[in-house]
């Protein structure tokens, strides 16, 4: 079963037709919207500030979204693609973006819509990234825009192939939460 944990009186919540798969973790002031997932080993720390996701959201295997202390938030948009063992740390991660595999991006990173961090790439505190475009490297700089046909044959195709993933999974879908909780971004 999920290792879901209240931190100070705040519990993790999220909206309908969520996957939470029984192995990760969510803890303390995270809220989510409808059609999230979040997959194996998946680690969302909402214990030193807040974690805020619209609808859509999947959060795959083995990723981190967590903040600082006192200073930033982590809030995540609607059709977000976060990549296995991707860390989200304390950044705004606008609608229709696709974080890679092992990317980091890191506090006060703000990545626009329509946007890709590529695998492995690590986007700089303090960052901006432009809509509609590639970012990749160590650090992560701009290398090219993107076209609504990448944006809908990856970004929104990688989105929905991980609600159909997530209905695979229904049967063990009544991990626990609070069904129906309306996220704040």
């Amino acid at each position: 079963m999920a290792l879901i944990l209240p931190v100070e009186d705040k519990m993790p919540a999220w909206g309908s037709d969520c996957f939470i798969a029984p192995n990760c973790t969510i803890a303390g002031d995270v809220i989510m919207g409808d059609g999230c997932s979040i997959w194996f080993n998946a680690v969302l720390r909402g214990d030193v500030n807040s974690i805020r996701m619209g609808n859509k959201v999947n959060v795959q295997d083995g990723a981190v979204i967590h903040c600082t202390y006192q200073k930033t938030k982590a809030i995540i948009g609607d059709n977000v693609s976060i990549g296995h063992n991707a860390i989200v740390h304390g950044c705004t991660v606008h609608d229709n973006v696709l974080i890679g595999m092992g990317a980091i991006v890191m506090d006060n990173a703000v990545v626009h819509s329509n946007t890709i961090i590529a695998a492995g790439a690590v986007v700089l505190e303090g960052t901006v990234c432009e809509g509609g475009a590639i970012y990749a490297g160590v650090p992560a700089r701009k290398v090219k825009d993107i076209g609504s046909n990448m944006i809908d044959g990856e970004i929104n195709r990688i989105a929905q192939n991980y609600g159909r993933y997530a209905r695979w999974f229904d049967a063990v879908n009544e991990a626990g939460g609070q069904p129906g909780a309306t996220p704040v971004l």
